[in-house]
């Protein structure tokens, strides 16, 4: 068996792990998943690795510092994964791997378990060829970053001296394309909350009551239609605060990024795209912040009628943040505005879930520079350095905590339905992202 063969059938197996982090019922199997990447971490030549405890999932921690001229790089991913639900949606089962036209489909294929695992097999044949790396490795693979990483914000900071490094190394980002390799220099900031809309102490009779008392899922949909204005844009008084203009130099960078709208409104069954009136749609999601609606619950969700008037109504809401953008002044101005909007007759509380800054990121210096190079030795086109539009909020955390710069080296793949059913991972980016990642630790030897 070849080695590309064995690091294939090594993924597979990682894969067959249930390692869904949101679910207690899974603990067992997130505990199982860190104890397989600490195994094949071993097995690669790693030296001090740890399945360290936190208040959560466990972080799975190895290094090999024996280039004291070299830089040092932190390698972080995480080997959690989201639930598989819908199952009946997928095409062979989340955890059985199949491999179906040069493609591994399985839940956390490229998000992130076939990207943590192209550094680990980066890292096994370079012991193999060399005895040695070219550089200072540390990984930091943790178990909760699905949930929003609350363990590993307290373990950053506590362990700032073991974490140190000159850069950090996360490929948990996509590619433009198949043959068109990116760095994100841009994540946008993220903000998550729910909201509650509250009236009567029961569910009420629509006949008996109708007409004469206040309904919370009518109530809900009038908050939630004060958030935007007809163009589009955030009604919210204060959201923009800190958000940078774009400038013709940023549209000029972000039309250099590859957007076809009529492929992409094929590909995702639309008619028409949406967006803030006076910004393409690359510029709405790599420089503008939004405010979106993620979830909505209310009354009866059954098989046929039920004719009530809903006591409660939530919604699940979620901000993508620009530039100096502060997620906590932001959720305030954004409460501030559902207590002058509520209808009167409802209650409405929110509930903070997730908060984090934007981050941008030099493309100019040396880390992403050899990293752009990297790529272009295996890849067909020059790399590209786009504005994202997601959020990594362990990204800020790395770079204040520990003063290193970010290098989001992605291998995925926006169409690789993450998150989704039928989440796959195109294998010859998985062997390409070895050797990409190999050629980038090799280029510092010149240095």
């Amino acid at each position: 068996m070849s080695k590309e063969e064995t690091y294939i059938n090594d993924l597979i197996d990682f894969l067959s792990i249930p390692s869904i982090s949101t679910d207690a019922a899974y603990e067992a199997e997130v505990r199982k998943g860190a104890e397989w990447l600490a195994s094949d971490l071993r097995k690669s030549g790693m030296e001090n690795v740890e399945i360290m405890e936190t208040d959560g999932h466990p972080v799975v921690y190895a290094d090999w510092l024996h280039q004291p001229d070299k830089p040092v790089f932190l390698v972080y991913g995480h080997y959690d994964v989201q639930p598989a639900d819908p199952v009946e949606l997928w095409t062979s089962a989340p955890f059985h791997p199949e491999i179906r036209d040069g493609k591994l489909f399985a839940r956390g294929a490229t998000d992130d378990k076939g990207q943590v695992l192209i550094h680990v097999k980066a890292i096994a044949s370079l012991m193999e060829e060399d005895g040695e790396l070219p550089v200072n490795i540390k990984l930091c693979l943790e178990g909760e970053e699905e949930i929003a990483s609350p363990s590993l914000v307290p373990f950053v900071k506590k362990h700032k001296d073991k974490l140190a490094c000159d850069a950090v190394l996360i490929s948990d980002t996509p590619m433009i394309d198949e043959e068109t390799p990116a760095i994100v220099t841009g994540l946008r900031g993220a903000l998550a909350f729910e909201m509650e809309v509250a009236t009567a102490t029961t569910d009420l009779h629509s006949g008996a009551y109708g007409g004469a008392v206040p309904n919370a899922a009518h109530h809900l949909v009038k908050v939630l239609d004060s958030f935007h204005d007809e163009s589009g844009r955030v009604n919210v008084e204060g959201f923009y605060e800190g958000v940078p203009e774009v400038t013709d130099e940023l549209r000029e960078e972000m039309a250099r990024i590859p957007f076809h709208e009529e492929a992409v409104k094929k590909e995702l069954g639309l008619t028409s795209l949406y967006g803030e009136e006076g910004y393409t749609p690359l510029e709405q999601i790599g420089l503008r912040p939004t405010l979106e609606f993620n979830g909505i619950t209310s009354g009866y969700q059954g098989t046929g009628v039920k004719t009530v008037i809903p006591k409660v109504a939530t919604a699940k809401v979620s901000c993508r943040l620009t530039g100096e953008q502060d997620p906590s002044y932001v959720f305030e101005k954004i409460r501030e505005h559902v207590e002058a909007t509520a209808p009167a007759g409802a209650s409405v509380t929110l509930d903070k879930q997730i908060e984090a800054k934007a981050v941008t990121v030099d493309a100019g210096n040396e880390y992403i520079q050899k990293a752009g190079k990297a790529y272009e030795q295996f890849y067909k086109n020059r790399t590209l350095y786009p504005k994202e539009g997601g959020s990594i909020p362990i990204v800020e955390v790395f770079r204040n905590e520990l003063g290193a710069e970010p290098v989001l080296m992605g291998f995925g793949l926006q169409s690789e339905n993450m998150h989704a059913p039928d989440e796959h991972f195109h294998l010859s980016n998985f062997k390409r992202g070895i050797q990409t990642v190999k050629a980038y630790y090799k280029s510092f030897q010149e240095d």
